[in-house]
């Protein structure tokens, strides 16, 4: 007699998995219900999930197996329809991991998965700063008649925590009051650059404790096609990468999402990219916390 097949775990290792002393705990959030163009962010997580089975477990640029300070992978979490009480799920969670010393990677789902994170994570840490590495700025104070809409993530976040913001390309007008220009890094100035420069003005913005959130359409969409709201000009994937081993290494990351991966058929490197790009930078957390 066979039953439903178990749901699919990062990297395919058992859910359970274990090991060292800088576990990290994967929380699917497989929530859609603020998005305003496509639908089917819903799917993203299961989508990262399976394309995760892909992954080569050796790190090249680290020479590590993160997998080995321990991955386990919670049931994607039963959330309901309102983002304000998702996000109740998502910060009550996220604190039991902070709680139990671990490491949250949120997956995605649309944005709006973030703010529980966040609050999670600023209940935790006095000096948390959220890095954003986005497309969009996010800073709504509402959209739609919701607080807590995917738009508003950044509103949310600044309300608890430092903010500095990468990639960002596409804002509302009324948006850019509330933008400090000294903390929002333009993809048309830091995409063309000549070197990374900038990105040493990133990590000295930032605190001893950092929470990431990557939207995936940060990158270009000649790159990561399969997100809701997919602009060009974005980022690129070693630059990203470069930039979260600065991250990793300047201050201690207590937690990180990725999320706006819309599964699209012909388009199954999306999903590995963003697979590949939560281990990558499980490896670089790692590798700083090394001793």
């Amino acid at each position: 007699m066979s039953g439903d097949p178990a749901p699919p775990t990062f990297l395919g290792l058992p859910a359970d998995a274990t090991g060292g002393t800088s576990g990290a705990v994967i929380v699917p959030v497989p929530y859609d219900g603020t998005s305003t163009w496509h639908k089917g962010a819903d799917a993203g997580p299961q989508a990262l999930l399976e394309a995760s089975a892909a992954v080569e477990l050796y790190d090249i640029e680290t020479a590590r197996e993160p997998w080995r300070d321990g991955i386990r992978t919670l049931a994607a979490l039963d959330v309901p329809p309102d983002p304000e009480g998702m996000s109740s799920v998502v910060r009550e969670t996220v604190a039991a991991i902070l709680e139990g010393g671990e490491l949250p990677v949120v997956l995605g789902g649309e944005h709006s998965v973030t703010i529980g994170a966040v609050d999670a994570a600023a209940d935790h840490f006095d000096d948390l700063t959220v890095l954003q590495i986005d497309a969009h700025a996010d800073t709504r104070e509402e959209y739609e008649g919701s607080s807590h809409n995917h738009a508003c993530v950044m509103a949310r976040a600044r309300e608890r925590s430092l903010i500095v913001q990468v990639g960002i390309r596409a804002v509302d007008a009324a948006e850019m009051p509330g933008l400090d220009p000294a903390r929002v890094f333009w993809a048309h100035d830091i995409v063309p650059a000549a070197d990374d420069s900038w990105m040493d003005e990133v990590v000295q913005l930032l605190t001893g404790h950092v929470y990431v959130t990557i939207d995936l359409d940060a990158f270009d969409p000649a790159l990561i096609p399969a997100t809701g709201t997919p602009e060009p000009g974005g980022l690129e994937w070693y630059p990203v990468n470069r930039l979260l081993r600065r991250v990793a290494r300047a201050s201690r990351v207590v937690g990180f999402d990725v999320v706006e991966l819309l599964p699209a058929e012909g388009h199954h490197a999306s999903a590995f990219a963003a697979a590949k790009l939560v281990y990558r930078f499980l490896a670089e957390i790692g590798a700083a916390r090394d001793p």
